[in-house]
């Protein structure tokens, strides 16, 4: 008599990282011959157990190395507070617990949010990474997936037509810690909306289609020109991560040679303790020179793998790509395009990074980055500070806008000449660089107008630096005149709104006579004069006949 196992088929499908255009790892999909059993396990938790640790043993049989996604049902995990059968049919099939992530899909309505939050605690604890699946097009409550804090963030393709809240939803995994990936993508178009919106990851029937056989090649559209998706103080590492080829710190030399004869897209091979700490890292071509040369193989086939590896190098996945070119710099010229090891928060491996990946990317930040700055000061325009306000504006963090321009600055051109003018703009430009310390980002908006956006422990230093100078231009006393505007957590909801509080502090800053800065708070109406005085009648009056009688 047939078990209702043997109707069971499964198919397998690439998880796409769109910077790399490499596969991510492999969701494992349930495909019966007959029935919906799917519709079963979704009443039965035990049965949604036995399919997940069978999804498990399907890819063992596939022999991947890549990551595995697995799906269970949320009421499945709430019910049966975790998946002990799913932790021993993985350490059975010889793969380690943070190579899979647990993909939890919907429905979330009636499920026990307490006992669910608790067996994701437990999954965690035993090593397996955590996806919320199906959002955007599911019933998973917003408080709900930022208490599960998961590592993967499954979007429905569908929202893309909704960039916005997409937006919202990288916002929201960038604070998380987590990854953003759209599923369901058929067409070019979504692909470079999903990459528009941010999401490092994506799935669906334009990359491949779910197949028996786990998929070695995928198609990604290229990246079309000019669209920047990392911020200017990454990119962050995380997107650039790709499977690591694990294998126990005890694995044989011959063992580490049958995986690399077995596979040619692997670099190298980082051998891990029990906790999937690194230990040793093996890179594939001096470890297969030492194996080939005279008397190799009976040298070392039957020793250790790791007597034949380095120590490891090792970044956060937190970290950004610079913070990696700084760990590579460090050592052996020879090691250069060694493979870096990713580690999570628990010191495991969670994949490598190589370093074609990341010279690539810094290299098209850098051509984006000079494409927006300004000709004449080479700051960054308005958008590079927008964008940053509205990050900080997203990550609840106070900051301080301020606005400068030269008085009367078309007067100065007039008067001093346009190359005089131009080398006194530049001259500001380069005062404000070097006082901007820490995560002060200063722009260049155009003509005499810049952008200078602080912490607002940073403000005093970097006022000083440019409203303590006596400035001239081609002989002549020039004033500045500054604008801030402070901003706390919830005084404004975007860069506009923030700006148009700037607004009337900067006709306020230019009714003052002399060098002067006028500092206000979002939303309030007041503001404090820090320098300048006010201007009398009489003195506007004779400014105007001294200007009159200078034409």
């Amino acid at each position: 008599m047939r078990s209702w196992t043997d109707t069971l088929r499964f198919a397998f499908q690439p998880v796409v990282n769109l910077t790399t255009g490499g596969i991510a790892g492999l969701e494992v999909l349930v495909r019966p011959e007959t029935g919906d059993i799917l519709a079963e396990a979704r009443r039965d938790p035990e049965l949604d157990g036995k399919l997940a640790v069978l999804a498990v043993r399907a890819a063992a049989r596939k022999e991947t190395l890549l990551p595995l996604h697995i799906n269970v049902f949320a009421g499945t995990l709430a019910d049966l507070g975790g998946l002990t059968a799913l932790h021993s049919a993985v350490r059975e099939a010889g793969r380690l617990p943070w190579e899979l992530t647990v993909d939890i899909v919907p429905p979330f309505t009636h499920v026990p949010q307490r006992a669910l939050l608790e067996a994701v605690s437990a999954l965690r604890g035993q090593g397996f990474r955590i996806s919320a699946d199906g959002v955007g097009d599911g019933d998973v409550p917003l408080r709900l997936l930022t208490d599960m804090a998961p590592d993967l963030v499954k979007l429905d393709a569908s929202l893309l037509a909704r960039p916005a809240a997409v937006r919202a939803m990288r916002t929201l995994c960038e604070q998380l810690g987590a990854l953003l990936s759209v599923e369901g993508v058929e067409t070019e178009a979504q692909c470079a909306a999903a990459r528009s919106a941010g999401a490092q990851l994506a799935q669906g029937e334009l990359f491949a289609p779910p197949t028996r056989i786990p998929a070695a090649d995928v198609y990604v559209p290229p990246r079309a020109p000019g669209l920047a998706t990392t911020p200017q103080s990454g990119p962050w590492i995380r997107e650039f991560v790709r499977p690591a080829a694990l294998l126990p710190d005890t694995a044989s030399a011959s063992q580490v040679r049958a995986l690399l004869t077995g596979s040619p897209d692997v670099s190298g091979v980082v051998l891990v303790d029990r906790d999937g700490v690194p230990v040793r890292s093996v890179h594939r071509s001096r470890f297969l020179l030492s194996m080939s040369g005279r008397y190799g193989h009976a040298l070392y086939a039957d020793r250790p793998a790791a007597k034949l590896g380095d120590m490891p190098r090792t970044v956060g996945v937190d970290a950004t790509a610079w913070e990696v070119l700084d760990v590579v710099a460090v050592g052996d010229a020879d090691r250069t395009s060694d493979d870096v090891a990713v580690i999570d928060r628990y010191g495991r491996c969670v994949g490598v990074v190589r370093l074609a990946d990341l010279v690539r990317a810094l290299a098209e930040t850098r051509v984006e980055e000079a494409a927006g700055l300004n000709p004449l000061t080479r700051l960054p325009g308005s958008d590079a500070i927008t964008g940053e306000v509205d990050r900080r504006i997203a990550d609840g963090r106070t900051f301080a806008l301020s606005w400068l321009d030269v008085d009367h600055f078309k007067r100065v051109n007039d008067e001093a000449g346009f190359a005089a003018g131009d080398e006194l703009i530049r001259s500001v430009g380069r005062a404000l660089q070097y006082a901007a310390t820490g995560h002060a980002r200063v722009g260049h908006i155009g003509g005499d107008d810049f952008l200078v956006l602080t912490d607002p422990e940073g403000l005093e230093p970097l006022a000083a630096a440019v409203l303590d100078v006596s400035w001239a231009a081609g002989g002549r006393p020039v004033t500045l005149s500054l604008a801030t505007v402070l901003c706390v957590p919830g005084s404004v909801t975007d860069h506009r709104q923030a700006a148009a509080g700037l607004a009337p502090l900067k006709k306020a800053a230019k009714s003052l006579d002399g060098t002067s800065w006028v500092l206000g708070r979002a939303g309030l109406a007041e503001y404090e004069i820090l320098r300048g005085t006010h201007v009398t009648p009489a003195q506007a009056a004779r400014t105007a006949a001294e200007s009159h009688g200078r034409r």
